[in-house]
């Protein structure tokens, strides 16, 4: 089996877009994944894909991301489920509407077209079913969101069909470095030696880094995700609250997903029929159904299809990885998206394959240095669905 030029660890939607630049730019890779496309965060995901609510750092990507999403079904001829439905940020007490407000000032002077809606009736017109402990909301028009599993799919897909070999079930064990250099990758079946590593692996990332003498401070909360039954049309833009407490969305099946906020907890990863599983706790469930009835009734009359519960990499800034390694030019990190990578996952994949082909990015990604953290930082205020 030949040795691509790059190498990519891990088949999410970082992965799988970083696979798919490299392929188009005509430079031989394969993306390896222990489980499957999209088996872990990137299938787990609410999957919005926002730009409101995104700190400074991350908004030119959400806004680069969201026009290539426009173009994204036509791109991978395939239907990623794409739609731009719009998101409300939902305030529900006086402390509540002051973030919000806040949050609109701050990213209207970034550039984001973001409004306030600070009457229940013009939150409403948008989303009828809300509750009366609505109390404001910020809109913005351009967010929307996706399918996730069929977006990373797609992408896959169209990677193969430009070239890139794609090794699924097949676990990497090691990155040996030799010369200031990764010079070989040893997974379960195998050795290679790439030009060059993308290690995109999200909350296994340091499992493959700490031999190397690094680690992605990381914590690894755990969100609890409903999905019910196909139901009547209750929501059509992604709906959030200002402490990120809870998401949902209506998805074009007409299934309602929705999310708790990230609490801490063991959540302990095991296999299921080959699939990476966390098994939610039931009184996380039975807090989210109540958080998300208080707002949107109609979730307390529908029934439940699926639950699930998926772990974040969330870093102490709630900002990613997106860098070389110091000292290992040839190895780029793309991790620690902290339940916010799914939206600019179209963007942060080419980032990354910009930086293994030593190529300028074309983006600004210095916020995104693994340094900063030689630092102490503050932790951020966890922003969710997308």
């Amino acid at each position: 089996m030949n040795t691509p030029d790059v190498l990519v660890i891990g088949a999410g939607i970082t992965g799988v877009t970083a696979a798919l630049a490299l392929a188009e730019a005509g430079i031989s890779v394969e993306i390896i994944d222990r489980y499957g496309p999209a088996a872990m965060a990137s299938g787990w995901t609410l999957a919005g894909v926002r730009q409101s609510g995104r700190d400074p750092a991350e908004l030119p990507l959400a806004q680069a991301a969201v026009a290539v999403w426009r173009e994204l079904d036509r791109r991978l001829e395939a239907d990623t489920g794409y739609r731009q439905t719009g998101n409300l940020r939902l305030a529900r007490t006086g402390a509540e509407v002051d973030t919000i407000r806040a949050l609109v000032a701050d990213q209207r002077a970034a550039g984001l077209s973001l409004d306030l809606l600070s009457d229940l009736a013009d939150v409403r017109a948008i989303v009828p079913g809300l509750s009366d402990v609505v109390r404001a909301a910020s809109w913005c028009a351009s967010d929307g969101q996706a399918d996730p599993v069929a977006t990373v799919n797609a992408y896959l897909d169209m990677a193969r069909k430009r070239g890139a070999r794609a090794s699924m079930g097949e676990n990497v064990q090691e990155l040996v470095v030799e010369g200031g250099r990764i010079s070989r990758v040893v997974t379960d079946r195998r050795g290679l030696s790439p030009g060059a590593v993308i290690l995109a692996a999200g909350t296994q990332v340091n499992a493959l880094l700490k031999p190397l003498g690094w680690t992605i401070p990381l914590r690894r909360p755990v969100v609890t995700v409903l999905r019910s039954a196909p139901c009547e049309p209750v929501l059509s833009p992604v709906l959030g609250v200002a402490n990120a407490d809870m998401a949902a969305r209506q998805e074009a099946s007409g299934q309602l997903r929705v999310t708790s906020g990230a609490q801490d907890g063991d959540g302990p990863l095991i296999e299921r029929e080959g699939r990476p599983v966390i098994r939610p706790v039931a009184q996380r469930v039975m807090e989210t159904v109540a958080t998300v009835s208080a707002v949107l009734p109609a979730f307390a009359r529908v029934e439940i299809d699926s639950i699930w519960a998926g772990a974040l990499d969330l870093t102490p800034d709630g900002l990613p990885v997106i860098d070389r390694l110091p000292g290992l030019d040839n190895l780029v990190v793309a991790a620690g998206f902290s339940g916010h990578g799914f939206g600019i996952g179209p963007v942060t994949g080419p980032l990354a394959a910009d930086l293994a082909l030593d190529h300028v990015p074309a983006l600004p990604i210095e916020p995104f240095g693994i340094g900063r953290f030689a630092i102490d930082i503050a932790p951020a205020p966890l922003t969710m669905h997308g």
